[in-house]
């Protein structure tokens, strides 16, 4: 392993032992609901930032501002888990052999383009394996083992446990979709991630002014897919929001991601009141638990 190597898993492992720059922020809750952000960080490893093209540099895939749509969540008594690192050093929502989750176009485990198909990495300074191997071991195997360990405390205390997995994207990208995506993108993996009841409850929250689909482009991604057990009373939901509810559109489309003070409340009022709706359907998970 050469000098270069190992000054950035030297990097990656100091990262990770600091609390301020650790891998994930986790809150736990007193409550049986989870949310998870596993697309919403900035931090890059010395490796990815090196490599990273003009156009990769400014991290357009993110899912920009989530935390701070749901900042309500802790006076709630919701936990959170939310990703530091972003999806550029490793996706944390497809699955650590990196099978493909959808028949049509994506993006992997480790993303070499971006969504609008150009290149992530310059010529020659992509990530090296041993880079992958640690990114695998101390950001996703991390991220994940919280999130099986949260789940498993909440359904020992409340019998059952939810996981509401929150994203966001621009509303046109035509490498993953056709047209303008509905504001609210519903995926629970065809039925097989969350009871019935759960999805109906989620989507009688949306206001009329708002669009919404359930699992169309998006059924939800590896998150949604392995932990949404509903037979084992592990309940997994995927929001794909589309930015166009809260970003300024004439700032967006310069690659400038700015929230509008506009858009803001009102989404954050409804966001509220989807988290909230999470809240008041556990009783009738829980009955149907085996």
């Amino acid at each position: 392993m050469n000098g270069s190597i190992d000054s950035d898993i030297n990097n990656i492992n100091n990262n990770i032992n600091n609390n301020s720059t650790h891998s994930f922020t986790f809150n736990p809750g007193d409550t049986p609901l989870l949310v998870s952000m596993p697309h919403s960080g900035l931090l890059l490893t010395p490796a990815v930032a090196h490599g990273l093209t003009t156009k990769a540099q400014k991290l357009p895939d993110t899912d920009w501002h989530i935390p701070q749509l749901y900042n309500f969540l802790a006076p709630l008594g919701v936990g959170c888990i939310q990703a530091n690192y972003s999806r550029y050093v490793i996706d944390l929502n497809r699955p650590v052999n990196d099978k493909p989750l959808y028949q049509t176009k994506t993006t992997g485990l480790f993303p070499e383009v971006l969504f609008d198909e150009s290149d992530i990495f310059q010529e020659s300074k992509r990530p090296t394996s041993a880079h992958k191997k640690y990114a695998k071991k101390y950001i996703w195997q991390a991220y994940h083992t919280q999130i099986k360990q949260e789940l498993a405390r909440l359904k020992a205390k409340f019998g059952y446990a939810i996981l509401f997995d929150a994203h966001s994207i621009a509303p046109k990208v035509p490498m993953l979709f056709e047209g303008t995506l509905p504001d609210f993108n519903w995926g629970n993996n065809a039925g097989l991630s969350c009871d019935c009841a759960l999805l109906q409850a989620l989507e009688n929250t949306i206001a009329p002014h708002y669009t919404q689909v359930s699992n169309g482009r998006f059924k939800g991604g590896y998150i949604t897919r392995h932990f949404g057990q509903p037979q084992q009373g592990i309940h997994a939901i995927q929001l794909e929001l589309s930015q166009a509810t809260y970003l300024n559109d004439l700032q967006a489309t310069h690659n400038n991601y700015q929230l509008d003070a506009n858009k803001l409340p009102i989404i954050k009022q409804q966001l509220k009141a989807i988290i909230q709706a999470c809240l008041l359907v556990v009783p009738s998970l829980a009955a149907k638990i085996p």
